[in-house]
């Protein structure tokens, strides 16, 4: 679920010691995208965000996922 990708995505945020500003711009994304994505907010982020997101942590997507 869009929650569970959030909560990931804060996982390996914290993990990184990154901020949120920061790993927004690590990943190309704008910031109140990646914030509503984080947040769970965004139901359905794009693929592209996700791979953005994904490499800036050095995850794999399915890794964001599940």
């Amino acid at each position: 679920s869009s929650d569970n990708i959030g909560k990931n995505i804060k996982k390996f945020r914290k993990k990184l010691k990154l901020s949120q500003d920061q790993l927004a711009r690590k990943a190309n994304v704008p910031y109140n995208t990646f914030i509503k994505v984080e947040s769970g907010y965004t139901i359905n982020p794009s693929i592209q965000t996700l791979i953005n997101i994904a490499e800036a942590l050095n995850v794999t997507v399915d890794g964001l996922i599940n």
